[in-house]
């Protein structure tokens, strides 16, 4: 990796290092907070189905604003939304607000992370690119993960801790604090580098061609469009398990109130997501097709939910839960490379955005619906029921795979036309 890369790189893992300890302040203990505000399981899970359905809503928009105006100005609006919207939410835990008012600051929050998702991806592999790169994505992308598992790390067990010493409130407020800074940082040191935004067009004519393009370079691209496919039923069981853990676990461990134990099963996670992010160029090399690590990855991480169903002890359900997040840390950077190596730079941010739309159509389904299972039936058996569902996307990984595009096989940042697509071809 040349210097230039190097300093790419730096800018990369910094943003996502500040993020996500700034939004893991309240992952330990978000569902406790709902639940603490007076919200039914159905209603807790209903609003996280709300955030979601804002990602849906506004993943296509802020793709216009990351491709028409730039990576760094979507980021920046990114954080300045994302913290007004966490504050509200501290408000509403305050005054015990209704339903109704939580549904519409969840959708908030959603078009908060919607001018992230996407954008920050999206300026890094074109500006690695632009330096002249030529490494696999693999490697930059499972260093990300490892930083996003140490901030996790750091930002669950804090906010869990701080909970408990304080009250549910104060993690949210520190969410707010570090988006601010965030800004600042942003501000100085994210800048686009070898991509040119185009404002020229109006935004309903821009938010047109965009989605026309996510559509030509997405849905229509046979290989991406399957990988697309099985995303909602990845992400949203990924979603609603991590929320759910927080209560189940509290429940195995026979103390309601040890906010600190939520806080640990996102700790936990979060150093799965260190190891996955470590794992995932090894895992990589020892498989000719990155589908055969997505396939393997999905298979057994549905098993294991379907064994955390079954499971009445609390150590060994720490155990699963690891077991779960390594394989989902290891299998995400070789989907973001497989992914990105079969999309064109131009479209980069809109594509991906449309691609976590769809992750988080899946959502909007399977959280209520697990909500409610657990309702009627307990924590364990809904966690049953979302293993089940996770295995229902590896026909469609195992589609993408049989239609043999040359990233499946790729090792560095491929440059030749994909196979099996329905329109133009593109390339990565």
């Amino acid at each position: 990796m040349n210097d230039a890369a190097r300093a790419i790189q730096r800018v990369y893992l910094t943003l996502t290092l500040g993020n996500t300890i700034a939004a893991s302040f309240i992952w330990g203990i978000n569902t406790l907070f709902l639940l603490d505000a007076g919200l039914s399981n159905l209603e807790a899970f209903a609003a996280n189905a709300f955030f979601t359905a804002g990602m849906v809503l506004f993943e296509v928009p802020t793709g216009v604003v990351a491709d028409g105006w730039g990576r760094r100005t979507s980021f920046l609006l990114g954080t300045m939304t994302l913290a007004g919207s966490t504050y509200l939410y501290y408000v509403l835990w305050q005054i015990s607000a209704p339903f109704w008012m939580w549904a519409v600051v969840s959708v908030l929050l959603g078009l908060g992370f919607t001018f992230f998702s996407g954008a920050v991806e999206a300026w890094l592999v074109d500006a690695l690119r632009y330096s002249g790169y030529e490494g696999g994505l693999e490697t930059v992308l499972g260093r990300g993960q490892m930083a996003q598992g140490i901030a996790m790390l750091v930002g669950s067990v804090a906010g869990g801790v701080i909970a408990q010493a304080t009250d549910l409130g104060v993690p949210f407020l520190l969410r707010v604090l570090v988006l601010v800074a965030m800004f600042a940082v942003a501000f100085r040191l994210m800048h686009d580098v070898g991509f040119s935004p185009d404002r020229s067009a109006r935004p309903v004519e821009a938010t047109r061609a965009v989605l026309s393009a996510s559509l030509e370079n997405g849905l229509k691209n046979r290989p991406v469009r399957y990988v697309m496919l099985a995303a909602p039923f990845t992400a949203g069981v990924g979603i609603y398990v991590f929320y759910a853990l927080q209560p189940f676990l509290l429940e195995l461990f026979g103390d309601p109130k040890a906010y600190s134990v939520a806080g640990l099963a996102a700790a936990i996670v979060a150093g799965s997501q260190i190891l996955g992010g470590w794992l995932a160029p090894h895992l990589r090399g020892l498989f000719h097709k990155r589908t055969s690590v997505l396939i393997l990855t999905g298979v057994i991480g549905g098993a294991i939910l379907l064994a955390l169903g079954f499971t009445r002890l609390f150590w060994v359900a720490l155990v699963l839960l690891a077991l779960w997040a390594v394989m989902g840390s290891a299998a995400l950077p070789v989907r973001q490379a497989y992914v990105n190596d079969m999309i064109p730079s131009k479209q980069r941010a809109t594509v991906l955005s449309f691609d976590s739309l769809m992750g988080s159509s899946g959502g909007v389904v399977v959280q209520p619906l697990l909500g409610r299972s657990a309702d009627l039936y307990g924590y364990p058996a809904s966690l049953a029921i979302a293993g089940v569902i996770e295995l229902l996307a590896v026909p469609f990984l195992l589609a993408s795979r049989r239609q043999a595009p040359v990233a499946d096989g790729a090792t560095t940042p491929t440059t030749t036309p994909t196979s099996g697509q329905d329109g133009p071809e593109t390339t990565g």
